[in-house]
């Protein structure tokens, strides 16, 4: 009777231990390594020599890709942590306009930003392209906010957002401010 009820036990062992592998390896596709990437053919402006500029990709919660470009103040301290900010494009407009002009200006200043590109447009995925899809361009910022939270020296706390015209209407309001 025992050997019965141990066979199930085992069983569930098992599944648990592959689902736990599962997730791990989940999460550590969604932080892995940033791409550092030259400024050069990413953006249409000048960005101070004091940025360093990260190509990134993360996925919502429908499974599809977001792609960003992460700026981190190069005098960073990265064994602390520090205020983010999130930008969104204007409807029918991409990251490397003006997302990354007010993502390279803050990071200026002292801030971790992140410029993105919503699902369906730019280097995002999404079918079809240019589709306007409120609920997910939310998550889309709800998202980048998870990723932003994963880096070490990013307080969770301590992420905010802004929407550049259109995007503006998709920012949640449960976050704290900067």
């Amino acid at each position: 009777m025992k050997s019965i009820l141990i066979l199930p036990m085992m069983a569930l062992m098992i599944c648990g231990q592959a689902y736990t592998q599962t997730e791990q390896k989940a999460q550590s596709e969604k932080t892995k390594e940033m791409e550092q990437i030259t400024l050069q053919g990413y953006t249409t402006f000048q960005v101070s020599d004091n940025v360093t500029m990260y190509k990134v990709t993360f996925k919502n919660q429908y499974k599809m890709n977001v792609a960003g470009h992460l700026f981190i103040p190069k005098n960073l301290d990265r064994s602390k942590k520090h205020s983010a900010i999130v930008v969104g494009h204007p409807m029918g407009a991409v990251k490397e306009q003006s997302a990354n002009v007010y993502a390279a200006n803050m990071a200026e200043r002292g801030f971790v930003t992140l410029s993105l590109d919503l699902s369906f447009w730019g280097e995002s995925e999404g079918e079809p392209r240019n589709a306007v899809a409120p609920d997910i361009y939310s998550e889309d910022f709800s998202a980048a906010v998870d990723f932003l939270g994963t880096r070490p020296f990013v307080d969770r706390n301590r992420i905010g957002i802004i929407g550049i015209c259109g995007s503006g209407s998709f920012v949640e309001c449960h976050l704290t401010e900067v």
